[in-house]
């Protein structure tokens, strides 16, 4: 498969508007189709797209134009570029060696119990693992479950100590925020001078009800009851039933 120079369309154009080369030498350069650099050429296609030298880009070069315009039949090739771009690669599942698969179990244990906060993809990110198995020795329910013994995964190699740090950085920063103690704390005035006037009517009223004090009789100057007449009048309905 032929190698497309950066922005195909924009250096069609260019080629287009200060070259002589054929559609099918532009079209061979830029891995476009013949018909869609006709539509170039025509303006129905790529309206708007600026034209890019591929000179001052180091795509190709003004011999290799000059070689091209004289024979029709020459296919231009683009230049090696100057420097080459590594590729990304994609990172996939992490590959744990069989001599250190049977150690996955006690290190997956050791980073649920001392790091809770760190998700299950960050987990099987780090050692390798599976959902269903970090469920299990969450659960207790892992077949090897009486045998584990939690050990920090970069002892036993399975990822790197700044690999952890950074997973567990990532964890702290998407973590809610620690809920503030509940602790005794001073009322405000408002809530005081409420709280104080609550008691003040409740204890006006516990007075009517075993005394048939009225509100307002003691800052009158009322009639004072004693003890006497206070347990008179809770027997009185008493009597009466009888």
């Amino acid at each position: 498969m032929a190698t497309a120079p950066l922005m195909p369309k924009a250096t069609a154009v260019w080629l287009l508007d200060n070259t002589t080369l054929t559609f099918e030498q532009v079209a061979a350069f830029c891995v476009l189709h013949p018909l869609e650099v006709k539509a170039i050429a025509d303006g129905d296609a790529a309206q708007g797209i600026k034209g890019m030298d591929p000179i001052l880009t180091g795509q190709l070069t003004r011999e290799e134009i000059e070689k091209a315009q004289a024979d029709a039949n020459y296919h231009m090739k683009i230049s090696e570029p100057k420097v080459r771009v590594p590729e990304v690669k994609r990172r996939g599942p992490r590959y744990t060696p069989v001599s250190k698969r049977q150690d996955r179990p006690n290190a997956i244990l050791w980073l649920v119990r001392s790091h809770p906060e760190l998700k299950d993809a960050q987990i099987m990110r780090l050692v390798g693992t599976t959902k269903p198995t970090i469920q299990a020795i969450r659960d207790r329910t892992h077949w090897n479950s009486a045998t584990l013994q939690p050990t920090d995964p970069v002892t036993l190699g399975l990822c790197t100590q700044l690999e952890l740090d950074m997973e567990v950085r990532k964890a702290a920063k998407a973590a809610p925020p620690p809920a503030e103690p509940q602790g005794a704390r001073l009322l405000s005035a408002e809530e005081t001078t409420a709280l104080r006037a609550r008691q003040e009517e409740s204890e006006a009223a516990a007075r009517m009800l075993f005394t048939g004090e009225k509100p307002g009789e003691r800052e009158r100057g009322g009639n004072e009851f004693d003890a006497d007449s206070v347990f008179a009048k809770l027997k009185s309905p008493k009597n009466e039933q009888d």
